[in-house]
């Protein structure tokens, strides 16, 4: 098996169990199980459990900011508007209504690795600095108030965590509809 099969293998695998069951919930031996990667081979390609989770990190970093951009893109175009700082809010919604929805997988690695990962912690603090910039960027575009900025994304992040706490996709509509009244005033 090839290093780039391997480690594609492992980290489909190694990211479907930390996010369903949790970081510390997962060994080694149960990512090396559900990928058919041998144990010799995924310690060479991952000398540690800190740089396996670090890669499904970065690479869902990668993927969810890709869909995001993708679906806000896709349903308004690329030109400035209001409506394209709310499509971030519809995305949400269909994000939440996933059927293996189980939050963020960035607040739920900081919840389990933060105090004692500083990688770990760097990687979600570089990912929520990503995703206010993409906003800040959406809502510069539209002629908004920089002010708006921290609201807005305060909005995103609530709404993700009371929608994995509720199962419930109807928190990304709640916080649309504030994101769209905090538009209005701005």
């Amino acid at each position: 098996m090839e290093h780039a099969e391997a480690r594609t293998r492992l980290l489909d695998a190694a990211e479907a169990l930390f996010y369903e069951r949790g970081i510390q919930a997962v060994g080694m031996d149960q990512v090396r199980t559900a990928s058919g990667v041998s144990l010799k081979r995924l310690y060479q390609v991952f000398p540690s459990k800190s740089e396996l989770v670090l890669a499904c990190l970065e690479r869902r970093d990668r993927r969810w900011r890709g869909r995001l951009a993708a679906y806000v893109d896709e349903a308004h175009g690329t030109e400035g508007g209001g409506e394209r700082v709310l499509a971030v809010y519809d995305w949400l919604y269909v994000w939440f209504s996933e059927p293996d929805f189980r939050g963020c997988a960035f607040v739920n690695s900081f919840g389990e690795l933060g105090a004692v990962d500083p990688a770990v912690a760097d990687t979600v603090r570089a990912h929520k600095d990503a995703f206010r910039d993409y906003v800040a960027g959406l809502v510069r575009a539209a002629g908004g108030a920089a002010s708006a900025v921290g609201p807005l994304v305060l909005l995103a992040e609530g709404a993700m965590t009371a929608a994995a706490i509720s199962g419930s996709p109807e928190p990304a509509r709640q916080a649309r509809g504030a994101a769209a009244q905090l538009l209005a005033a701005a």
